[in-house]
């Protein structure tokens, strides 16, 4: 590796974790946590489906099976989202969104839009490509 690629990298971190900084704020500021805000996210768009079991949300948020069922635990608690027993497997948890999650999840999207259109204009610029 050779200066340049040292210097994308530390771009791309900054660039990251900028990104999730704000993210961070606007979550705060809208009476949710980041890691709540990521599950009610990928409830909503990881699948085709409107929602998903534990499991997925654990590969999904990159967490480990029983802190996810805290982190869903609080949410459900706070009327964002509910557990429904599994319609094709039983044994599997599917977890929907409520209306208070649909409506907290949308209001934070709109506001995380900006930033995620500086990202990728900018990780669309020459240098990003790794044939490069």
């Amino acid at each position: 590796m050779d200066k340049s690629d040292y210097q994308r990298l530390a771009h791309f971190r900054h660039r990251l974790r900028r990104f999730l900084r704000n993210s961070e704020l606007l979550c705060q500021a809208n009476g949710a946590t980041a890691l709540q805000y990521q599950l009610l996210l990928q409830i909503r768009g990881a699948s085709a489906r409107d929602w998903a079991t534990v499991g997925e949300l654990a590969e999904h948020l990159q967490s480990k099976h029983h802190s996810v069922v805290a982190l869903i635990d609080r949410c459900e608690n706070m009327g964002l989202v509910e557990r429904r027993p599994g319609r094709e497997d039983r044994r599997q948890v599917e977890v929907h969104l409520l209306p208070a999650g649909e409506e907290l999840l949308a209001r934070i999207a709109v506001l995380h839009q900006e930033e995620a259109q500086l990202l990728r204009e900018e990780f669309n610029l020459p240098g990003w490509d790794m044939a490069d």
